[in-house]
């Protein structure tokens, strides 16, 4: 499902102007969903076992064992030694940490994304069958995002819906203050073959120039971005394969 994205490093190596970002499936045989179940904290445990259905517990958990992994990778430690921590809004850290990092995952798939400068966020959706869209745009989209919604004939509707959504959500994630931050304070491009970009914030154009956004090439029918406060986001994409964990 992954193949096009390369294998990644056993030791990734971070410099100052790199953005890594790894891809990998949540689907995974149950002696492995142990094994990285036997990473997790005591909260994350915790959390496990709230989700009511087996597979999302076991998607919550191979998420955050993954997680872990390319944590101690960066880290160079134990992966169950990374003591994450929490801001305010939820957002995942490092105390005391240059490394920065965000998580996404939905339809069997997750995004991690790392660097060592500036907030960043990652968003993922899988496309699905969305009749209310055009309502949901009006009632969380800016009004240019609404008005370029409502141009396009109805086949493109829904998956530029999706393009809008995920990349403003991983905006939001990189900011760190959650829904606090209306979504209809900044705009983003949403038009099928237009490349993901910020237009402004909170109406400024200077503002937006001060962020890079990307899209990511995931498998048909999902649709994933990232957000860095860095006009010079330089990306690496590598797939998290099962047999290097």
């Amino acid at each position: 499902m992954l193949a096009y994205w390369p294998s990644g490093p056993l030791k990734p190596q971070l410099d100052e102007n790199s953005v890594h970002v790894w891809c990998a499936e949540l689907a995974q045989p149950q002696e492995r969903i142990d094994g990285y179940r036997s990473l997790l904290s005591a909260d994350e445990l915790e959390r496990a076992v709230r989700f009511r259905f087996d597979r999302h517990r076991n998607d919550y958990i191979a998420g955050r064992g993954m997680l872990r992994v390319l944590l101690g990778r960066y880290l160079k430690h134990p992966p169950e030694a990374a003591k994450i921590s929490y801001s305010h809004y939820g957002k995942p850290l490092l105390p005391d940490n240059r490394l920065q990092f965000n998580l996404a995952h939905s339809g069997g798939l997750a995004l991690f994304v790392f660097t060592l400068h500036d907030e960043v966020g990652v968003d993922i959706e899988q496309e699905r069958d969305l009749r209310d869209a055009l309502a949901i745009a009006e009632r969380f989209f800016s009004p240019s995002e609404r008005a370029a919604l409502r141009e396009l004939p109805d086949s493109e509707r829904v998956p530029a819906f999706f393009r809008c959504w995920t990349r403003k959500e991983a905006f939001i994630k990189a900011v760190g203050e959650g829904l606090s931050y209306p979504l209809a304070d900044f705009d983003v491009t949403l038009a099928p073959g237009e490349p993901a970009r910020l237009l402004s914030i909170r109406g400024s154009e200077e503002e937006a120039r001060r962020w890079s956004l990307q899209s990511l090439d995931l498998p048909a029918g999902n649709f994933g971005a990232v957000a860095l406060q860095n006009p010079a986001m330089q990306l690496e994409r590598w797939r998290f394969p099962p047999d290097l964990t």
